[in-house]
């Protein structure tokens, strides 16, 4: 029987929600708040530059810069606990991660609105391994034709990784949720070709 499901676009990804043993996420959690030099980085808008609605950092090899919304990302350099995660996320997704976004979401009033990860340092189909730390929080794809929608639940712990055409054919983004309270830290592995 035709299932009328089977036509509808899925995005490339590996969702491997019990990636991390729950006491290794929570010793992590802590262990990347206090390593990272978190910022408060701000965008541009037609009214005039706003904060962004989280707190970032980049880290990476030295040559890993990255632009975005206007931000200039300079790497600072790879803290132990961020540099675990890269090894063990590299492993689990058989890629190579030279650069790592991190965003840190103090509440559920902390959010990223839609956007896809297509900057021409990343190349046509960039893997992308994101890792999740701290209080779970939904994660939405949509996909740029049909509007179809895909929702995750990313738990402390977790392992996301969008490969193939995923960034070309879908944006994501993590919803603003105000009955969410407590911190969730997400890391964004990424092979960032330098510029030129």
């Amino acid at each position: 029987m035709h299932d009328l499901f089977d036509d509808l676009p899925s995005p490339d990804v590996d969702w491997l929600p019990d990636w991390l043993e729950s006491a290794a996420a929570n010793n992590l959690l802590t262990r990347v708040i206090d390593e990272v030099a978190w910022q408060q980085d701000s965008m541009g808008t037609p009214g005039g530059r706003i904060p962004l609605p989280r707190l970032t950092a980049w880290q990476g090899e030295p040559d890993a810069v990255y632009i975005y919304s206007g931000i200039r990302n300079v790497p600072q350099p790879w803290t132990p606990a961020v540099a675990e995660l890269r090894a063990a996320a590299e492993s689990a997704s058989h890629a190579r991660f030279n650069s790592v976004l991190l965003n840190r979401y103090r509440s559920g009033a902390d959010s990223m609105g839609w956007h896809a990860d297509r900057e021409p340092e990343l190349g046509p189909q960039p893997v992308i391994a994101s890792v999740s730390l701290g209080v779970a929080r939904t994660f939405d794809l949509r996909h740029n034709r049909s509007g179809t929608m895909r929702s995750y639940r990313l738990k402390g712990g977790s392992l996301l990784v969008m490969r193939g055409d995923t960034q070309a054919e879908w944006r994501h983004r993590v919803p603003k949720e105000p009955k969410v309270s407590g911190e969730r830290i997400n890391l964004t592995f990424r092979w960032v070709t330098p510029r030129r």
